[in-house]
């Protein structure tokens, strides 16, 4: 569902303005109180009544004058994120059910500044009528359901679409990071464009799951125009496709963008950040069975060459990147000869499928 909001005008005195941040202010107070009871609900119908009662008041709240830019920075456990072209803010919050798969909500904010408008639409969750890795492009009433935490503008033409990278909790035993992407269609929000170039294939939207366990890093690395993620392989090759248990094997794949497509590029080296980045979700403890916070972290380590496998890897320096990518295109004849010594059956990028998820009520 699309919502428009028409700007205040200029000509506000500022003290109105000051009353509107009061009103804000007053409102967030309100929605961590809701959002307080809502985490501490322990049955599933408890905290869709909950989140209901949530939901609308934050969508209230998101129709006030200036909360386009308003930090609400109190509702810890709700992701938002704005583009770097302040154009788009994206909201997005998750609730995990007795299953430990996740629900996922939230809404998309963009500024018209033609129309001196704010655009919110509604993200719907339809992961359980949806494949297990969908390939189409979606809508926001027929959403992935994800937690977002990095936007990427990429210029496509005179478009913008907006690479995202996010967060599923897909189940009891796995996670999956994966890249996305967003645009608009005039007021339509859509997901997915066949921008990711996988070797011989175009895809529109990539996912990485791994083991719960383990925690893969997913990063954008703006000085060298990169994603940057961990390389993830079984942990023993009889276990080659349960990507249960996939972990990172310290080793590093990038997508590097070449004009307005992501160019996967494997064996990359992982330069540290001092930024630290960090998601905060809530997930079940299997001792107490309470829900509690977990504050999922995002930090590279220094590259090694070995894996657990055994399986050699060759780093590349981003700044090696462009001498490589000649000398690559001269040594092509002699190296097709060769047998590639990393196994694709290896590779944990997964691409479609027709499993369903379970369906959730």
């Amino acid at each position: 569902m699309v919502r428009k909001i028409t700007f205040v005008s200029l000509l506000f005195f500022a003290s109105t303005a000051y009353a509107q941040d009061t009103i804000l202010s007053n409102r967030e107070s309100n929605l961590v109180a809701l959002l307080n009871d809502l985490r501490e609900a322990k049955q599933d119908v408890d905290k869709e009544e909950k989140n209901t009662v949530f939901y609308t008041y934050f969508l209230e709240t998101l129709n006030e004058s200036n909360a386009f830019s308003y930090p609400f920075s109190q509702l810890k456990s709700v992701g938002i994120i704005d583009s770097p072209d302040g154009l788009v803010r994206i909201i997005n919050w998750n609730i995990e059910q007795e299953d430990e798969t996740q629900k996922y909500y939230g809404f998309v904010l963009k500024k018209d500044e033609r129309k001196d408008e704010i655009l919110i639409t509604e993200l719907v969750d339809n992961s359980a009528e949806l494949s297990l890795r969908p390939e189409e492009i979606l809508t926001a009433d027929n959403w992935y359901g994800a937690l977002y935490y990095r936007i990427i503008p990429v210029e496509k033409g005179s478009k913008t679409v907006y690479t995202l990278l996010g967060w599923d909790g897909n189940s009891s035993s796995s996670n999956v990071k994966l890249i996305d992407v967003m645009y608009f269609s005039g007021t339509q929000l859509k997901f997915g464009s066949p921008i990711f170039k996988v070797k011989d294939q175009i895809l529109k939207r990539v996912f990485y799951e791994h083991s719960e366990r383990a925690v893969m890093t997913l990063r954008y690395e703006p000085e060298y125009k990169r994603i940057i993620f961990d390389h993830l392989s079984p942990e023993s090759p009889n276990l080659t496709g349960f990507y249960a248990y996939y972990i990172p094997d310290l080793s590093y794949d990038a997508f590097i963008l070449d004009g307005t497509k992501w160019m996967l590029k494997e064996d990359v080296i992982g330069v540290n950040s001092m930024d630290e980045e960090k998601m905060v979700v809530f997930v079940r403890n299997e001792r107490t069975g309470k829900v509690e916070k977990k504050t999922i972290k995002k930090e590279w380590e220094n590259p090694d060459d070995s894996n657990l496998n055994g399986t050699p890897h060759v780093a590349v320096t981003p700044e090696g990147q462009a001498i490589e990518e000649t000398s690559e295109q001269k040594d092509k004849d002699s190296k097709t000869s060769k047998k590639d010594k990393r196994d694709p059956s290896e590779m944990s990028t997964t691409y479609g499928g027709k499993k369903k998820r379970k369906r959730r009520n």
